[in-house]
């Protein structure tokens, strides 16, 4: 069989960036191309806590430039900055004050996802975030990818995702699928604070933070805890044939202590959803001798009727986490996480056609029926390890390596289909365990004259390995076989990609209010161990032929510069501009996996560049002790930006490539405000205004056709792929006492576009990227000092929208928690 497996004054910093420059290698390639305690004994009013100050959230430390030596102060055990306070969403985050980091930031608190968002899986809690959305078409979704201000639903490599010390994103990919971050190892329940942080201005983050860097943060206690949370959505569904009630439920648990130098964190969850429709089977025409499709087209117009379901899957995961922090010396702490997750999913697909002789189901010999019937097992096990000291003195370190493997990762389907509603006993097996990461930082930040004095000097090494293996055998029997069935290969994609970098940044405070920060990051990538098999089948599922490439390696090396400057006016104003030049280097599936998945045919490309980025952006910032209003005015330039360009093949099957556009451009300006005691007291509103002015300004290896007229079209001067022109999310939450907060809020995207020629017009139809408006409510009760209740809706009105696949409508959601 065809196989193969893995073998394997002037800022200090200015003159140090200028010696990385003159060292710097261009593009080099070897082929082209907690719930407060709360007893209730009367509703009275009680007036809110003001929030904070913010002088930490407008990025410079307000104090006197003359050195000062800290005093020595143990580590902190606990992770939950700002957990219990709605106010600390003002704060910064830690990691950004720890290393001075020039992006701006938007939290949310535990206490203020609590009270204000219906929140099932732990990517809800970016909802309202300025700029944000998650895909995520389901409860327990598995492939929700994080949309940023300027990159759209397919740019998971895009944005780094850190739950504490383990990068959750998966950089294996860059897309909406297998690539996703892996939110489902996170206990809803565990998390403490979450933060974002904008833009790739920070040396210390490599390049996949073009979109932005978004920080969870667990809830590491310094007292017992305990919490259970029992959540249940229901969510009617009716369209197309389709009608039918799916009902997820979710059950979080978390208990922690601290105990000397020793304190521990365990979570768990498990979620059992049954889900709407996630895709549907279309067809050209109405198959002969069947009856029940419904009309529709394709978003770039094709006749595509809707004859039945595609994906239509029944999910439960568990995941479990644990994390241990003990403190070496009252400057030193040592951390260990440990996270498991599995999935078991199962998919049947509905039909609407029945025969016109006998009246009965069939799927009228359409083959494609077969894609949406699997069994899907995973198990993925990560571990994070990390030694930090915070003496606030001369020098502190942290070093950190975490590691994410796919112990089981195997989807077995059908081959094609049968008379009736049947389905052939031959199939596929397509693997993907033995796929995994690894990511190592070693970082220091050197104080020369002393904590909080005019110069803070960080700087780190990285390196990073990511190993893809991803085989589809052939199997006599569909969903016995788990392994390799009779071991003949209908595909196999294998690679590998290593990174390593070198980074230095300096914080130079010229004055009490004005910071210069410069930093650079000196990289070097490959791409290696590339390995393709394909083959022609006939439609029985026979092979035919096969064609088994061995890819060439890739390497490059590049030089990354950042700067920033904050200054604050008064006490009440900030203005920061920063700079960032950022390169993301391909993904191992972008260029090493051929896959299908459902009815899109994905194809890689080996000869990929890795993309080079400019960004620059103006803040400028108003705040309060409850609030602030920020405007930010952006620009980014992408030349070489990787792709996935997805066309329709034929009225069932798409083919999703990738290819280098030659440069792209991003600009526009965001608008945020969040502000409590509006009018009275325990009334807040927040919310915001993104809009982005995309277009590709050269792409010459476009070859693309209308795929109605035929007629020769082209990418330069056309909105960039799926990046909407216009976002705005507003909310208003009203805490009248401290036992009770309402909360309404809506969310709105403009039209998007999923081609380079921006020939998908057509909207409201599957397949298409649709403009929505979406209202979401939610009550929040403290009924006890341990008891709290939710109700809340998701999508109130029940617009029905499609982001390629159909959103989900209205939802009702109810929730219960108990804290020991």
């Amino acid at each position: 069989m065809l196989s193969r497996h893995a073998r394997r004054g002037v800022s200090v910093v200015a003159v140090q960036a200028a010696l990385l420059v003159s060292s710097s290698g261009g593009f080099a390639q070897s082929a082209e191309s907690a719930l407060p305690a709360v007893t209730v004994d009367a509703p009275a009013t009680v007036k809110p806590k003001p929030r904070k100050p913010v002088a930490q959230a407008a990025g410079v430390r307000r104090s006197s430039a003359k050195p000062v030596t800290a005093q020595p102060a143990p580590v902190a055990a606990t992770n939950d900055q700002g957990a219990g306070s709605p106010g600390a969403a003002l704060d910064q985050p830690a990691a950004a004050a720890r290393y001075q980091l020039p992006q701006r930031s938007f939290s949310v608190t535990a206490k203020q996802i609590d009270e204000t968002i219906n929140l099932k899986d732990p990517e809800d809690a970016v909802k309202y975030m300025p700029s944000l959305f998650v895909r995520k078409r389901n409860d327990g979704d598995n492939q929700a990818v994080l949309a940023t201000r300027s990159w759209g639903l397919n740019s998971s490599a895009r944005t780094l995702i850190y739950y504490d010390d383990l990068l959750i994103s998966a950089l294996i990919g860059n897309n909406n699928s297998g690539a996703s971050p892996k939110w489902n190892l996170i206990s809803p329940e565990a998390i403490g604070r979450v933060d974002f942080l904008n833009g790739p201005f920070a040396a210390a983050y490599p390049g996949n933070s073009i979109g932005g860097v978004l920080l969870i943060t667990s809830k590491m206690p310094d007292k017992p805890f305990a919490v259970a949370k029992e959540t249940v959505s229901v969510m009617p569904w009716n369209q197309y044939g389709t009608k039918d009630t799916y009902v997820t439920s979710q059950t979080s648990a978390a208990a922690g202590n601290r105990d000397g130098k020793l304190s521990w964190l365990v979570s768990a969850n498990y979620l059992d959803s049954y889900q709407q429709p996630l895709t549907y089977t279309t067809f050209g025409s109405i198959p002969a001798g069947a009856t029940g499709a419904f009309a529709a087209r394709n978003k770039v117009g094709q006749e595509a009727d809707v004859v039945g379901t595609g994906i239509l899957a029944h999910s439960q995961q568990t995941s479990g986490n644990l994390r241990l922090a003990y403190d070496l010396s009252p400057l030193v702490q040592a951390t260990y996480s440990l996270g498991i997750w599995n999935n078991h999913q199962v998919s049947d697909p509905q039909t609407y056609l029945r025969s016109t002789v006998t009246g009965a189901p069939t799927f009228a010999g359409i083959s494609t029926f077969a894609n949406g019937k699997y069994i899907w097992d995973e198990t993925h096990l990560s571990n994070a390890v990390a030694l930090k000291s915070d003496s606030k003195g001369m020098f502190d370190f942290d070093l950190s390596a975490s590691s994410y493997n796919y112990l089981e990762d195997t989807q077995l389907n059908p081959f094609t289909v049968t008379s009736g509603v049947g389905f052939s006993q031959n199939g596929k097996i397509t693997r993907m365990d033995g796929t995994n990461w690894q990511n190592a930082d070693a970082k220091g930040i050197w104080r020369p004259f002393g904590y909080d004095g005019p110069h803070e000097i960080s700087f780190g090494l990285h390196g990073d390995r990511y190993r893809l293996e991803n085989p589809t055998y052939a199997s006599t029997v569909w969903y016995q076989t788990s392994s390799t069935g009779t071991g003949q290969l209908y595909a196999s994609g294998e690679g590998e990609t290593r990174a390593g970098a070198l980074w230095l940044q300096d914080a130079w405070k010229i004055q009490p209010n004005l910071k210069l920060t410069l930093g650079g990051r000196l990289e070097s990538w490959k791409a290696f161990d590339g390995f393709n098999v394909v083959t022609a089948t006939t439609a029985a599922g026979a092979i035919a032929s096969t064609f088994a490439t061995n890819q060439p390696g890739l390497a490059s090396a590049n030089f990354s510069p950042k700067a920033s400057l904050s200054y604050d006016p008064n006490k009440d104003w900030n203005v920061t501009a920063n700079f960032g030049e950022a390169y993301r280097y391909p993904t191992v599936l972008e260029l090493y996996q051929n896959v299908t998945v459902g009815s899109t045919i994905t194809v890689a490309n080996p000869f990929l560049k890795p993309e080079q980025d400019f960004t620059g952006e103006l803040n400028i910032e108003r705040h309060w002790s409850d609030g602030r209003v920020r405007l930010t005015l952006f620009r980014e330039r992408t030349n070489n930006a990787i792709i996935s360009q997805t066309n329709a093949i034929n009225a069932t099957q798409t083919a999703t490539t990738f290819s280098n556009v030659d440069a792209v451009r991003m600009q526009g300006a965001e608008l945020s405000a969040d502000k409590d005691n509006v009018f009275i007291q325990g009334l807040q509103l927040f919310g915001s205004l993104t809009y982005v002015d995309s277009r590709i300004l050269a792409d010459a290896s476009w070859a693309g056709k209308d795929p109605l007229t035929g007629v020769p079209t082209t990418a330069a001067g056309k909105r960039v792929p799926n990046v909407p022109d216009w976002r705005a999310k507003f909310g208003v939450t009203y805490r009248p006492n401290e036992s009770w907060a309402y909360t309404v809020a809506a969310r709105y995207s403009g039209k998007q576009y999923s081609t380079l020629d921006n020939t998908d017009s057509v909207s409201h139809v599957y397949g298409a990227f649709d403009n929505f408006f979406v209202v979401d409510m939610k009550i929040h009760y403290n009924a006890t000092k341990n008891f709290a209740f939710d109700f809340g809706i998701d999508n109130l009105f029940n617009a029905q929208y499609f982001l390629f696949h159909p959103f989900p409508g209205r939802t009702f959601v109810l929730a219960g928690k108990y804290t020991f």
